[in-house]
């Protein structure tokens, strides 16, 4: 049995880190809408949130029971096999969700926990009636399979509704109030603010006394009969009390209303998702009791298990400090946060997700649709509902600079309307994902704002698709990955769980190195996106440019190692910098036009073209890229390389090259224009590089030496690379008219 202690104290352990992944991923639940519209310093909105979960904790005693008896039939398991299940479950949870946090996807706790739990159960379940000569069709008796495909029913009807309410409310809203909607809200702004802070008291009311562990049934059952009449006191209270600060004070009613929608989901995910990080540890502690206890430990059934449960509020206190603490400090808490603000966000700006076509088809259909209900629609009223949804135009600089991705409006609506789905699933016992639901809520609020434009649309889509595509393969992943864990541990004993313990830590640690790189890149695309002032110009041209100038000389020297040593991981390295450079080229071209519209009129004297620097960083992106995708290609259908005359040639062409690049970003360090002069005169030396290649490629292929395909691979590089050195001198011009200007 000492054995068996230490496993259970494993799984408390691995409890704490379930917690601190757990809470990074649903983070977003409960910050979002208040981090978005910057309602308060981030501090002021951390406090709320962590008060919000640290009292949810206490709310959360009743909803313990699922991971005891919700998805498996206890009778059926013996001791050993739900330890398997138990540790399955918490190895898959931890290795998912920081999977998720690391690229800032954000998910459901509780499907992956259902999930995982259905799969370790449905494993040890096949291991025993294999064992004992039975058929299949007994699975039934080992699973709650009724309860479980409620459960995933109830989520996607979630998603779908979600979307929809969310939508219209937030349309009706912004019809009513507009982006101006300072005076409207002195008008009835008590009355629609009354109606938010009860919708939100009516979420607290229903989530928060379904499990408090300090209520009494009396208590519960007279609330529920006196909702009605709970909910009229709390709209006429709010609706006085809103009153008079519109009329005795400069408050934003908006701020108070986002503050307790936040203090209300964070209590609802602490009370609601508590059970998916320490009801499985929970659960194992009350099956070592109950073996403990017995004459015959390993061979009695887990019936005990069905029975109600009573947690200890330490367990609950313990488990609220952790959640706190890993609100204020995780890092992967804010990337997944910003996910979902940057989906969101009233204006253009980096985006952190590509296009696909799906989204493209989608993108493209609801403009078709769009344009087919203007043409019903009397032009009175179209222009009346444009009117309604006109962004502010008395914005000053500094207002532009520190504007929130969206305002409190929608970030009040956000909360309503989530806190209501929310709370009439809970009523009708539907078993929601709080995470789909205030997702999908803000995604479509969002939508109602007109925030995904023609420029973003696509990739806003794209990124709201691959957002749900990663929670069906939640489920689909843990499903499976519990299963071979708790099959591995039935069979592997001690050894194997060591194993797992080891490959768990090396995960994360591995993710925690992914995660700052990524962190870093983003971080860095992003700042450089910011408003720019004329005195930011030496910035733009000092490091962007020459870090634009390094990137495309080492995709260059990639592409040259890897095509003459036919080095697949060289290429592949080489298409990824690619890809990575056409971002950076984006972001470059952004910032170029920022740069030269924050400038006063004629400030370049019509000496520059801008259309052509632009046009010349959209080359390079896309000679670079194009290259790089063929040679890769090449290599990877294992076709013939370069033979010996060719190889000589590339490496002198690619020499070539690598001078003209160190005195390019030379240049641009030094502005020494005799660094610019030597690069002007390099053109006559590549141009006869190449007409010798070019000769020699001919005499070749008359010869009979050379392979077709490979040979066209070759000039198109070569060709590429006299067409990357004209777009270079185009930049560097560009550059010289910035200096001399200064």
């Amino acid at each position: 049995m000492e054995t068996y202690l230490i496993l259970i104290i494993i799984l408390f352990i691995l409890a704490a880190s379930d917690l601190t992944v757990g809470v990074a991923n649903d983070a977003v639940n409960f910050l979002n809408s208040a981090i978005g519209s910057k309602v308060a310093p981030r501090h002021i909105i951390l406090s709320v949130a962590a008060v919000g979960v640290f009292v949810g904790t206490l709310f959360s005693s009743g909803m313990m029971e699922v991971a005891r008896k919700g998805i498996f039939n206890p009778e059926m398991f013996r001791f050993n096999d739900v330890v398997c299940i138990f540790l399955a479950v918490m190895f898959t949870d931890i290795i998912l969700l920081d999977f998720y946090n690391t690229f800032g996807f954000p998910t459901s706790t509780t499907v992956s926990l259902i999930s995982a739990l259905l799969g370790g159960s449905v494993a040890i379940a096949i291991i025993k009636i294999h064992q004992s000569g039975m058929f299949i069709e007994s699975l039934g008796n080992y699973i709650n399979t009724g309860k479980t495909i409620g459960i995933f029913t109830a989520i996607i009807v979630s998603v779908i509704v979600s979307f929809v309410v969310g939508a219209a409310v937030q349309y009706i809203s912004r019809l009513i109030f507009t982006f101006n909607y300072e005076k409207k809200l002195k008008r009835y702004g008590a009355v629609w603010g009354a109606f938010a802070l009860t919708s939100i008291s009516y979420f607290i009311l229903i989530k928060g006394a379904k499990g408090a562990s300090f209520l009494t049934d009396s208590n519960i059952k007279w609330i529920n009969e006196n909702t009605v009449m709970l909910l009229g006191i709390c709209w006429m209270t709010f609706a006085f009390i809103l009153e008079i600060i519109i009329l005795s004070t400069r408050i934003n009613i908006l701020k108070p209303i986002v503050l307790t929608g936040t203090f209300a989901l964070a209590l609802a995910f602490a009370a609601n998702d508590l059970v998916n990080f320490i009801g499985v540890p929970l659960a194992g502690l009350s099956s070592y009791q109950i073996v403990a206890s017995s004459n015959n430990p390993f061979h009695i059934s887990m019936q005990a298990l069905k029975e109600p449960v009573s947690v200890n509020n330490l367990f609950l206190i313990a488990a609220g400090i952790i959640m706190v603490i890993t609100l204020w400090v995780n890092k992967k808490a804010r990337t997944v946060t910003q996910t979902e603000i940057d989906l969101g966000r009233q204006f253009d700006g980096f985006e952190k997700f590509n296009s696909n076509r799906s989204a493209k088809e989608i993108v493209r259909t609801s403009i078709g649709f769009g344009k087919s209900i203007k043409k019903i629609i009397p032009d009175v009223v179209l222009i009346f509902i444009e009117s309604r949804f006109l962004p502010k135009s008395d914005e000053t600089k500094k207002a532009k600079k520190e504007k929130p991705p969206f305002d409190l409006l929608r970030a009040s609506v956000n909360l309503m309307v989530a806190s209501v789905l929310i709370s009439v699933g809970t009523t009708y016992k539907l078993p929601l994902s709080t995470t789909y639901v205030t997702f999908m809520v803000a995604m479509a609020t969002s939508f109602a704002d007109k925030s995904w434009g023609r420029e973003s649309a696509v990739y806003r889509v794209s990124g709201v698709l691959s957002v749900i595509s990663g929670w069906f393969l939640t489920a689909f992943i843990a499903f499976l990955i519990s299963g071979v864990f708790a099959s591995g541990m039935y069979f592997g004993g001690i050894p194997i769980i060591v194993i797992f313990c080891l490959t768990a830590l090396g995960l994360i640690i591995r993710t925690n190195i992914l995660h700052s790189k990524k962190e870093k890149k983003i971080s860095s695309i992003k700042s450089s996106l910011e408003s720019i002032e004329k005195n930011d110009i030496k910035d733009l041209i000092d490091n962007d440019f020459k870090n634009y100038l390094e990137s495309i000389k080492k995709s260059n020297s990639l592409i040259f190692e890897g095509l003459v040593s036919e080095n697949r991981k060289k290429l592949k390295k080489a298409l990824e910098l690619a890809d990575d450079l056409e971002k950076s080229g984006r972001n470059l071209t952004s910032k170029i036009i920022k740069v030269t519209t924050s400038l006063p009129e004629n400030y370049f004297a019509n000496k520059i073209d801008c259309g052509r620097i632009i046009s010349s960083i959209n080359e390079i992106n896309s000679s670079v890229f194009s290259v790089s995708d063929k040679v890769f290609e090449h290599i990877d259908n294992n076709h013939s390389g370069l033979s010996k005359n060719a190889r000589e040639n590339y490496t002198i062409l690619n020499s070539e090259l690598i001078k003209i690049f160190d005195l390019a970003i030379s240049y641009i360090k030094k502005k020494d224009p005799d660094k610019l002069l030597l690069i002007i005169e390099r053109r006559s030396e590549l141009k006869s590089i190449i007409k010798t290649i070019d000769k020699n490629i001919i005499e070749t292929l008359q010869k009979g030496e050379s392979k077709t395909r490979i040979t066209m691979l070759f000039l198109n590089i070569v060709y590429k690379s006299e067409h990357l050195y004209k777009e270079l001198i185009d930049i560097l011009d560009f550059i010289k008219l910035f200096t001399d200007k200064k």
